[in-house]
């Protein structure tokens, strides 16, 4: 390949790399960012008449606030993205590729950047959603433009397998970000004069933007694309063209196939920090937690100044949060190695159908398997290092699904709705109707104090029942034939 293909490809998976650093961010940053924002709303709660203890447990995890407050930063910003990423998708066909592509990581460059100095939840919401909004554009255009400047099918399944693969190496980096900045957060500036991890997780998510300022002026456009645009051939794009009698079913079954990957996921997997963490999860991170806060306490005392609630607090969630951190980056681990394997059999499988089967049927049974026993071991300090092992698993199986959906769907729709065709399926399929699993998974398991083993074992359910309509619609999955006009 030339210098400039290497930089397509350079780009594209840093792009792809931190469209999922972003995604999986919230998970790992939910509880101590809802605890840091709640303080105006818990003092709203004081004045309309509810005592203090009764206001901050409100916003506690389980409590009724912190629920409402998790379920809109969860749901509300994949709606947005799936709403506007749609549209993202129809400029991707209007204005081309590489400038839609370009905007889009700017966009959720900056605004994880703003997020880190959010003063309120509002705030966080709002930017989670632009956030988003970058995200599911950038998927889209990112894919379309690989499948269109590598016509030869070998090249292309393998450009579109291993960048795709660094989507995982994004899940690994967020673990890694979350748990340098647990561990280092005291000695780096401090934002609205604290030193919460959180923040700094948020911020790192302005690092794609730093490579792409510098590479954007050598980057080509798709030449299919720039062509049929410069011909007057290319056709307008229309949303209702997916449903005709033509693309009808490869529009539906592609969306509805494509949210169960997602829901395995969000369902479950994305669920962990919840699970592992917090004062009723895992008996060994509590005692991280535990150490942690007494290490603080003991430190203040020494040097003559004794720790305030707050500051013990924080050291507690540090420690918790970087705890959990280690496993979340078993399951990027997994994610990566399945991203990988996937990349490799693209080209050996012929049909489509087969190789999604390879890693959806073995989901559909490890996952919800695994988290019905994790809800049976969170009192067992001991079984830290089995779950690392299962979460790998299902991060192998589950992370691989990703990959196909970016080498499958720029072969089901013609050139001119080829962004707009891909921008359905994955953002009103993949983070609207997937990521609602993560909904229906905080809605179901709701309970005051929360239960750890109850959010485990409704994620295990919500994620088999996405993975068994998954694998129930892939029989009507088509199979990719000649779709340029």
């Amino acid at each position: 390949m030339s210098t400039t293909t290497w930089l397509v490809c350079a780009i594209a998976a840093i792009g792809f790399a931190f469209d999922i650093y972003e995604l999986l961010m919230l998970p790992l940053i939910i509880k101590p960012a809802i605890a840091s924002l709640s303080a105006p709303l818990v003092e709203a709660l004081v004045q309309a008449g509810k005592t203090r203890p009764e206001a901050m447990a409100s916003f506690a995890p389980g409590g009724e606030n912190y629920i409402f407050w998790a379920r809109l930063l969860f749901f509300v910003p994949a709606l947005a993205g799936g709403v506007f990423g749609l549209l993202g998708g129809y400029l991707t066909d209007v204005l081309g590729r590489r400038r839609v592509l370009t905007f889009s990581i700017l966009l959720y460059a900056f605004s994880a950047l703003g997020a880190g100095f959010a003063t309120s939840l509002g705030q966080l919401l709002v930017l989670r959603c632009l956030v988003f909004i970058g995200v599911c554009v950038e998927f889209v255009a990112a894919v379309a433009w690989l499948a269109e400047l590598f016509p030869n099918h070998d090249q292309r399944e393998k450009v579109l397998g291993y960048t795709q693969a660094f989507s995982s190496f994004g899940g690994f980096m967020v673990g890694g970000a979350n748990l340098m900045a647990a561990q280092w957060a005291m000695s780096l500036p401090a934002i609205h004069e604290g030193h919460e991890a959180w923040r700094y997780t948020l911020i790192s998510g302005v690092i794609p933007a730093l490579p792409l300022i510098m590479i954007r002026p050598f980057l080509p456009e798709s030449p299919v694309w720039a062509q049929k645009k410069a011909a007057g051939t290319l056709r307008r794009p229309s949303i209702l063209e997916l449903f005709s009698p033509a693309l009808r079913k490869t529009t539906l079954v592609t969306t509805l196939v494509f949210a169960a990957s997602y829901g395995i996921a969000f369902g479950a997997i994305q669920q962990l920090p919840q699970i592992l963490g917090g004062p009723k999860g895992h008996a060994a991170i509590q005692a991280v937690a535990k150490s942690a806060r007494e290490k603080t306490a003991a430190d203040a005392t020494t040097a003559g100044k004794p720790a305030t609630p707050p500051q013990l607090a924080q050291a507690a969630g540090n420690a918790t949060d970087a705890a959990v951190a280690k496993i979340t980056m078993a399951q990027e681990v997994g994610g990566l190695m399945g991203r990988f394997v996937l990349a490799m059999l693209a080209g050996w499988i012929v049909s489509r159908r087969a190789l999604l089967r390879v890693f959806q049927i073995p989901a559909l049974f490890a996952v919800p398997a695994l988290f019905w026993w994790i809800s049976t071991k969170l009192p067992d300090a001991g079984s830290l290092d089995a779950i690392r092992i299962g979460v790998f698993v299902a991060g192998f199986f589950t992370v691989a699904q990703f990959s196909f959906w970016g080498n499958y769907i720029p072969l089901v729709f013609p050139v001119h709705l080829r962004g707009t065709g891909e921008s359905f399926a994955a953002n009103i399929g993949g983070r609207v109707i997937g990521t609602a699993a993560a909904w229906f998974t905080i809605s179901f398991s709701k309970a005051v104090p929360p239960d750890p083993a109850k959010i485990a074992l409704v994620g295990a359910v919500v994620a088999g029942v996405y993975a068994l309509i998954g694998a129930i619609l892939t029989h009507w999955l088509p199979e990719p034939g000649k779709v340029d006009e």
